[in-house]
């Protein structure tokens, strides 16, 4: 067994006495949480694995620039998740597969107990997960480069770092011999991107699906940030279709074009009123195109459009604001035209990413934020779009936290990550695992 480092059992013990004296959680549920923790924090058995996670730290790195190579846009993931997946089942998981959408799974069992079993009677379990997909296409290069101490490469933050995080949680309860009362699933899932639409998720969580209890996200770096809050988003793709034709000889005609600036504009003056005030609600049309020339009537005119709130209701006002413009501008454009055909409207939702929240004295948010002050970092409850929006909306606990270190420029070609401190971003991601899927004793 290995013996804890000084680095890992001093800097976490000196931490652990301030916040004792500091810690005030509201609510009897949230007091027994924190205390879980803090119990867990000094355990022989998890400060070795603190200390296994450091000593790991070379590998981490090397696979960070090794996986973030693999490129995975999206759509695309499969070669990640299969090299992913080897190394899940090399980490010593008890099974491990590529699921029919795509995620790479690993499911280490538990072994029972209190905290280890549902209500009635059923296995309880526990998701670590990150995300295998990027934003970047298939011609970005994504080879890493270091200046300094800083890795440069896209996607290398968001969320590589997040991959390796989970994985080395993995490898570190494995070399430590520590055992969960609820089984745990290491998860590296698809579609968390763009208009992957969180299909890897919904699919986790479709009707029938194997339950998951509890949903622990590890999206992002850095250390202090806690997302118990889902951001919904609604996505379309709109389409004008016409016949087309010369813009002097078939001047007359219904121009599609010309109908998706109307629409713009109509929703835009809606949108403006709608998002004023009330809940935080945002609208953007993010891509447009059609057309084949200067001189020519295009044949199809498409924009894409993303509405966000962190209101179902208003998301649903403003999409229903947007739909009605859509049509507005359609049978205004038809009733100006001097020859031909009607033109047509396609409305394509091309994403649903549903709202919710975990109350900030859930338990699971308090043994979250409770593991953040353990190391040094100010816990900030935050809202965003996740992985976690499904379970959230679900009513089934779920946070996302960071993976540790300094980075930036997540979704641009510059993206760069510092391994400052990287491991304590770990090391809090077991702690945070362990106390919600429940120490089993004894250590072997």
């Amino acid at each position: 067994m290995h013996a804890p480092t000084s680095v890992a059992s001093h800097a976490v013990r000196a931490v652990v006495g301030a916040v004792l004296l500091a810690a005030t959680p509201g609510g009897l549920a949230g007091q027994a949480a924190s205390e879980n923790v803090r119990a867990l924090v000094d355990h022989p058995a998890v400060q070795n694995a603190f200390g296994i996670i450091e000593e790991l730290e070379p590998r981490t790195i090397r696979e960070l620039i090794e996986l973030t190579q693999v490129p995975a846009p999206p759509f695309m993931e499969t070669e990640r998740a299969r090299v992913y997946a080897e190394w899940l089942r090399e980490a010593g998981a008890d099974s491990v597969f590529i699921d029919e959408e795509g995620n790479a799974v690993a499911i280490r069992y538990g072994r029972g107990g209190a905290r280890g079993s549902t209500d009635d009677g059923g296995r309880r379990t526990v998701a670590l997960s990150g995300h295998l997909d990027t934003v970047f296409p298939e011609d970005v290069d994504v080879t890493v480069s270091q200046r300094g101490d800083t890795l440069f490469a896209p996607g290398i933050g968001d969320d590589t770092r997040g991959l390796m995080a989970v994985i080395t949680v993995l490898r570190a309860l494995e070399a430590s011999g520590i055992e969960t009362q609820a089984d745990v699933r290491f998860i590296g899932t698809v579609g968390e991107e763009g208009l992957g639409d969180l299909r890897g998720m919904k699919y986790l969580f479709r009707e029938g699906a194997d339950p998951i209890h509890t949903w622990i996200d590890v999206d992002g770096t850095g250390l202090g940030r806690i997302v118990n809050k889902g951001l919904g988003s609604h996505r379309y793709r709109v389409t004008f279709r016409g016949p087309g034709g010369h813009s002097w000889g078939a001047f007359g005609l219904a121009s599609p074009a010309h109908a998706l600036g109307r629409g713009i504009r109509h929703f835009q003056d809606v949108a403006d009123t709608l998002t004023r005030s009330g809940f935080r609600t945002s609208y953007n049309v993010g891509r447009l195109g059609g057309g084949t020339s200067v001189n020519a009537i295009p044949f199809e005119a498409w924009m894409e459009v993303d509405m966000r709130s962190v209101s179902d209701e208003s998301l649903a006002r403003i999409d229903a604001a947007f739909q009605a413009s859509m049509r507005r501008a359609l049978a205004e454009e038809n009733a100006l035209r001097r020859a031909g055909p009607e033109i047509e409207l396609e409305l394509d939702q091309i994403g649903d990413r549903p709202s919710g929240e975990v109350a900030d004295d859930h338990p699971l948010v308090e043994r979250a934020s409770e593991v953040m002050r353990l190391f040094g970092a100010d816990p900030q409850l935050a809202r965003s779009s996740t992985d976690s929006n499904i379970p959230i909306s679900l009513g089934i606990p779920a946070v996302t936290i960071g993976s540790g270190g300094v980075g930036s420029g997540a979704h641009s070609p510059g993206e760069w990550w510092i391994n400052r401190d990287g491991h304590l971003g770990i090391q809090a991601g077991l702690l945070l695992l362990v106390s919600e899927a429940g120490l089993a004793e004894p250590i072997p």
